[in-house]
């Protein structure tokens, strides 16, 4: 296990970093397309953690990691652009789901095809050994952040 000195980034930073990077090439590429289509940082984010069958505001909140406000800010937003909808979930009557538009689904395999591209191009810049390297430890089970903490030494949980 790599040991993290005091002169390393932690890798929170570094993860962030990289997802930062990501969503600022993925923007700049939609940017780049003659159709004119604006899809700021916050849109990127929100369709990249929207699942195929829906979810409701609250859920994508939680998942993207900010209030429910601002999603739902997001997600108005989205509407207005004609990429997702919002409808009635059909397993509660009180809750809503955000789904892909026809166009939100063309946008999204769009962004699929340019999120290959971007992986290939880091792997012809770090190597695709390392490429493939990261993928596995990424998608590797990492257990609950709740186990890892009473893995951590000297400290004392309740």
């Amino acid at each position: 296990m790599p040991s993290s000195s005091p002169e390393s980034e932690p890798l929170i930073r570094l993860l962030w970093r990289a997802h930062h990077w990501f969503r600022a090439a993925l923007t700049s590429a939609f940017e780049a397309q003659e159709d004119g289509a604006t899809v700021s940082a916050a849109h990127v984010t929100l369709l990249s953690q929207l699942p195929s069958e829906g979810a409701s505001s609250a859920e994508l909140a939680r998942r993207l990691g900010v209030s429910a406000p601002t999603a739902h800010q997001w997600v108005h937003e989205l509407v207005a652009a004609g990429v997702v909808t919002v409808e009635s979930d059909p397993r509660s009557a009180r809750s809503k789901l955000v789904r892909l538009t026809e166009a939100g689904a063309r946008r999204r395999a769009e962004t699929m095809r340019i999120l290959a591209g971007l992986e290939a191009a880091l792997a012809g810049r770090v190597g695709a050994d390392t490429v493939i390297a990261l993928r596995a430890a990424l998608e590797e089970p990492w257990g609950s952040p709740e186990s890892a903490v009473v893995e951590l030494p000297g400290l004392s949980t309740r």
